[in-house]
């Protein structure tokens, strides 16, 4: 699935629920969903850099596409972690740095999140994109030269 279709995907589900609070609790479900976060990467090299709450973010490359884990210590923000999570996860690094990620405005989250929380939810994206773009160059400065 192409991360456009994992964010029409999200869309579509939370969408579906028309009152904010149904959305808080479905997104607050998500969080509780994701896969345990291992304490060895609950440091400052994990922490992501604008948010209220404490946000951790690792990715790996693996076959040439990001392996994403998080976490955070508030539970609506964990569950924009899992969500921002399954938008990038297996994208390859081009996608994650080019990718239209239009999910926050279709979804409303800008409107009906507190602005800390939005700003949080913007800074998971952008590390994201920041670790595609190391990824996309340390495969460019690993590849054979062509002769």
């Amino acid at each position: 699935m192409s991360l456009t279709e994992r964010q029409n995907q999200i869309v579509t589900e939370l969408n579906a629920l028309t009152d904010w609070k149904e959305r808080y609790r479905a997104i607050i479900a998500r969080g509780r969903a994701m896969q345990p976060f291992p304490d060895d990467w609950r440091d400052d090299k994990h922490l992501v850099k604008g948010c209220q709450s404490r946000v951790w973010l690792h990715a790996e490359l693996k076959d040439g596409h990001l392996l994403l884990h998080g976490d955070s210590d508030a539970e609506i923000v964990r569950g924009l972690v899992a969500i921002v999570l399954q938008v990038f996860q297996g994208a390859t690094p081009d996608e994650a740095v080019s990718a239209d990620v239009d999910f926050v405005d279709r979804l409303g989250l800008s409107e009906n999140l507190s602005q800390t929380r939005a700003n949080g939810l913007m800074a998971m994206i952008r590390q994201i994109r920041l670790y595609g773009t190391v990824f996309r160059a340390l495969a460019a400065t690993s590849s054979p030269k062509a002769q």
